[in-house]
């Protein structure tokens, strides 16, 4: 039996998506001259905030990009608005460490053109303890700790469209139903594709209640479920599929392998730090909507069309 051939993939935009590439290393694409970098007066009585929530969001995303400690932040974007020929001044490090406890990072994204595609995964990041060459010398401690990052992307666009940080005891199943809820109502989503962890009757229904389809293979030692259910009998056909069929062809009948995606985005939020440098969970929080609005930017700026030639 002869080896399946492998296909061969080109892409059709090379030269813009070349453009996109280095844009992404312009720093100027950060500094747009008509943001409010100021906050207004609002005729309050009391002190009111020097900087808007977008120059320090603008502060925090390069913090995350270049891997700066926030006192470096504070001299490293100051030149860059010196470079950029504008008149602002950047917040100082005792502000902006304040400032993210408390910020609403803003994650811009583009909606797809039909209806959306939803990949999810989730990943751990290490926020204590020691690396992992003195683990391997010394023997393991018992102070590690970690948070569970959950993200879900648009199949399309390759943009984050949700993300959630939590503790590292809480399941991925638990965790579906708050992505899905900051998917506007207005915006379909077709399908939702998880991996064997989200195969529980908590997922199918939330998936089921934005009248979306759960591409989700069942576990290696999964039974039929006894309810009436639509999505339940859903399950139950999938699962008698898969067992006549096998997990192998059901996953390339269902495009379940486009879920890589998703994997793969998630080695690009680890290429920007696989530990979390803040120490307060809601500045953890914030410290990774930055990375993501990071990831969004560059995304946005341009993306390879690749087509099989073979």
């Amino acid at each position: 039996m002869k080896k399946p051939t492998h296909k061969i993939y080109r892409t059709t935009n090379w030269p813009a998506y070349n453009r996109a590439l280095i844009n992404r290393g312009n720093v100027a694409i950060w500094f747009d001259p008509k943001t409010q970098w100021y906050v207004q007066p609002q005729g309050k009585h009391g002190r009111n905030q020097t900087y808007s929530d977008s120059a320090i969001q603008c502060c925090l995303m390069i913090k995350s990009l270049f891997r700066l400690s926030l006192r470096m932040v504070t001299g490293f974007v100051q030149s860059l608005i010196k470079l950029c020929g504008l008149d602002w001044t950047a917040p100082d490090y005792s502000t902006l460490c304040r400032r993210q406890k408390h910020i609403d990072v803003s994650i811009n994204y583009q909606k797809s053109n039909d209806g959306l595609h939803l990949l999810v995964d989730s990943t751990g990041l290490k926020f204590l303890g020691e690396a992992e060459w003195k683990r391997k010398k010394h023997q393991p401690e018992y102070r590690r700790q970690w948070r569970k990052l959950h993200i879900g992307i648009d199949a399309e666009t390759l943009q984050i469209l949700a993300v959630q940080l939590t503790t590292n005891n809480v399941s991925d199943s638990q965790v579906l139903g708050d992505l899905l809820d900051q998917i506007p109502q207005g915006e379909q989503i077709d399908a939702v594709y998880t991996d064997g962890a989200y195969d529980t009757k908590q997922c199918r229904q939330v998936i089921a209640d934005r009248q979306a389809h759960a591409v989700i293979p069942p576990r290696k030692n999964a039974k039929p479920w006894k309810d009436t259910k639509a999505h339940t009998q859903e399950r139950n056909e999938l699962l008698r599929t898969v067992k006549r069929l096998g997990r192998t062809l059901w996953k390339k009948w269902s495009g379940y392998h486009r879920r890589s995606l998703v994997e793969t985005k998630m080695y690009c939020i680890k290429l920007l730090g696989d530990k979390l440098n803040a120490r307060k969970f809601d500045s953890q929080v914030n410290e990774i909507h930055a990375r993501v609005a990071v990831l969004n930017k560059f995304t946005e700026l341009g993306q390879p069309h690749i087509q099989i030639v073979t």
